[in-house]
């Protein structure tokens, strides 16, 4: 679901149901809801724009649903994140070379990567997870995490809100061309799907030969 489609369809509701949708969105996106948390953001701002929503509730709203998706993917490391790390879903939600990468960099770079991850969309999930399996303190993880998310939250919701007119011109021309080029971006995600799981079962390959070693 992109941007617009989202925006479409909160749209049709009104009072506290966007907040809701908005806050439940972005919780699910902490657990692994395969959607980028910039474009529910981005929905945000604009439902402000068209006064859907007010933008000053909007963005605690915002703010309080990406603090709560961040520490529940940390509470999942830190309590059961060596037991449930080799589960099928976790292995394809957190492959275990992200993992080891994250480990590493956690060690070296301590407390500046909690911050950094809230600007790495990527590697966002795998450095709160691997922080607790690492049980780095919760108040820690808190305290960077919650100040990089003061700084990135507000600052996307409110520019989006800010220059609403100028990006909803640009959302009637891209209305206008994306049926044109739905074609390409479904080749596109087809070919990406294709190596995304070729590119995890050579990777479950080299781990159990890695595991077949290491028992022989």
């Amino acid at each position: 679901m992109n941007s617009n489609s989202l925006l479409d369809f909160i749209m049709n509701f009104s009072g506290p149901t966007p907040y809701a949708l908005i806050f439940s969105l972005l919780l699910a996106c902490g657990l692994g809801l395969p959607m980028p948390e910039d474009i529910i953001l981005f929905a945000a701002g604009m439902m402000s724009y068209y006064k859907t929503t007010d933008v000053r509730l909007m963005i605690p709203i915002c703010f309080c649903g990406v603090l709560f998706g961040d520490t529940a993917v940390f509470t999942l490391g830190s309590f059961f994140g060596r037991k449930i790390r080799r589960h099928p879903f976790v292995r394809r939600l957190l492959p275990s070379k992200r993992q080891r990468v994250v480990r590493h960099k956690l060690h070296a770079q301590g407390f500046k990567v909690i911050f950094a991850a809230r600007f790495m969309p990527g590697l966002r999930a795998p450095i709160f997870f691997t922080a607790g399996t690492l049980h780095l303190p919760f108040r820690v993880f808190l305290f960077f995490d919650g100040l990089a998310a003061t700084i990135s939250i507000p600052t996307i919701v409110y520019l989006v809100y800010h220059f609403g007119y100028e990006v909803d011109q640009v959302i009637r021309i891209i209305k206008r061309v994306q049926f044109g080029i739905v074609g390409t971006i479904i080749g596109f995600v087809i070919l990406a799907a294709l190596k995304m799981i070729w590119s995890q079962r050579k990777e479950e390959e080299l781990e159990e030969e890695e595991d077949a070693k290491k028992t022989s």
